[in-house]
């Protein structure tokens, strides 16, 4: 044994410097980047991403401060059919590393069994087995530890998927209650126009009665009244649209929901971010995780295709009886025994293991292509959102000193028609100038809560 250890030890020494170059070193791929957000007003700079899936997170929507949107994130963390589907393949995930992790242990086998048998010149026979075996394959090259790095990998690309289904679930509920709340307040802006389209007929019903106008005034706040009905109707479509979406996220039929009137206030709605926070982007994005981890899956799979070009090492063995009585079947004059050792290798394949190391190598470079694009995908959206939410909020100005002007503006019309020194056409000018921009502010506070949600999930889901 001695003289055997001797001789095969040079040759697994040789094999474990083979094992160590299988598996390619990962690099993090070069990616160029400006050294500051653009949209940032203080120039916040990049930073070194150091990722962060596990940070934990905060419940970003009670920033908000609305006790109904907090509900219906609730509901739907619970009942979302899409969730539901990617926690499954979390558990997929999970059940395949540890299929993959049952390769390293040693595998024990029991049976037990019975046969009669016989031949033309031989009578028939009966023949009574027991056996435990044994067999443990020596990872000599790294091919069952790299099959267990991909799969832990790749388990983990699928819980940080999880998260970014979960992230997307709850973004996604906030951005559409907040466009139903929107629609909500232009329902409120066109009520309001209707009732004074109504109160216009009425006046101008009582004066045509009167003789103190001609029927063209008359025709025209009818007119004004009955398009101002037919637009409030066509609004309701949108709203029944967004309520049928928001009951899909909550995981409910379109028909077993529907939510009360909320409109948009004019103020006090909206958290702020604090614009020096964006550069952590890298360390709290699931996405971005999980494109991290898809490439370390697929670096460990070249080794495991690599390994399996070199030789592989099977130690078994297996202790029995065999007995042709079940009587003697347990006496120790039947029991037997077998220890063995299998080393093997391809000699001809016909370039599969090749091909297979060159499909794993071509799938790196894939994950790598698709992580460098998350990536970009990813500054791209917080630019997006900064510049949006600045935007947004230079029109908020200047809209505000419009409706201001406007409402003053509508006030003197009605005054100068009601005392005669104005015609029903400038009134009507200025009522529906007013409606117009009352509606476009919330329009742009709608836009402003859904350019904030949008934020908020480009970051990762939180600014703490």
């Amino acid at each position: 044994m001695n003289k055997f250890a001797q001789r095969i030890a040079p040759l697994l020494a040789a094999l474990l410097l083979v094992a160590c170059s299988t598996v390619p070193e990962l690099k993090q791929p070069p990616i160029d980047m400006p050294s500051a957000f653009k949209e940032a007003p203080d120039g916040t700079r990049w930073k070194i991403a150091q990722p962060a899936e596990a940070q934990a997170r905060g419940q970003w929507w009670l920033a908000f401060k609305d006790p109904a949107l907090t509900a219906l994130i609730d509901e739907a963390t619970k009942a979302n059919a899409s969730l539901a589907v990617a926690a499954a393949r979390v558990k997929q995930a999970r059940a395949l590393a540890g299929l993959a992790q049952a390769d390293r242990s040693l595998q024990l086998g029991a049976g037990i069994g019975a046969q009669r048998s016989g031949a033309q010149d031989v009578a028939p026979a009966n023949q009574y087995q027991t056996r435990l075996t044994a067999s443990y394959e020596v990872d000599l090259l790294g091919r069952v530890g790299a099959g267990v790095n991909a799969a832990q990998a790749d388990a983990a690309a699928s819980e940080a998927t999880y998260k970014s289904v979960l992230l997307s679930l709850q973004a996604d509920v906030a951005q559409t209650y907040f466009r139903l709340r929107e629609t909500d307040a232009e329902l409120a802006t066109l009520d309001k126009a209707v009732e004074l389209r109504t109160q216009g007929v009425k006046v101008n019903q009582s004066r045509y009665d009167n003789g103190d106008i001609g029927e063209f005034d008359l025709a025209r706040a009818r007119t004004e009244l009955a398009s101002a009905k037919a637009e409030a109707i066509g609004l309701q479509r949108q709203r029944v649209q967004n309520e049928h979406a928001l009951a899909v996220l909550l995981g409910k039929p379109a028909a077993m929901f529907s939510a009360e009137a909320s409109p948009l206030p004019e103020a006090g709605l909206l958290p702020v971010i604090p614009s020096g926070l964006p550069s952590k982007l890298l360390e709290r994005r699931p996405d971005i995780t999980a494109a991290q981890r898809t490439m370390m899956a697929s670096n460990a799979r070249i080794g495991a295709a690599k390994s399996a070009m070199f030789p592989a090492l099977l130690l078994n063995g297996g202790l029995g009886t065999d007995a042709s009585s079940a009587s003697n079947l347990f006496k120790w004059s039947a029991h037997s025994w077998v220890l063995g050792a299998l080393m093997s290798m391809p000699i001809l394949d016909g370039g599969r293991n090749k091909a297979n190391v060159a499909r794993s190598e071509a799938v790196l470079e894939e994950s790598v292509a698709a992580y460098r694009q998350n990536v970009l995908v990813a500054f791209a959206e917080v630019e997006d959102n900064l510049a949006g939410l600045r935007i947004l909020g230079g029109q908020a100005e200047q809209l505000d000193v419009a409706v201001v002007a406007a409402r003053r503006s509508a006030d003197l019309a009605h005054k100068l028609y009601a005392a005669g020194r104005s015609s029903y056409l400038d009134l009507l000018d200025a009522q529906r100038n007013l409606a117009a921009v009352e509606r476009n502010a919330v329009q742009l506070r709608g836009s402003r809560a859904v350019t904030t949600v949008a934020l908020i999930r480009s970051l990762g889901g939180g600014w703490e």
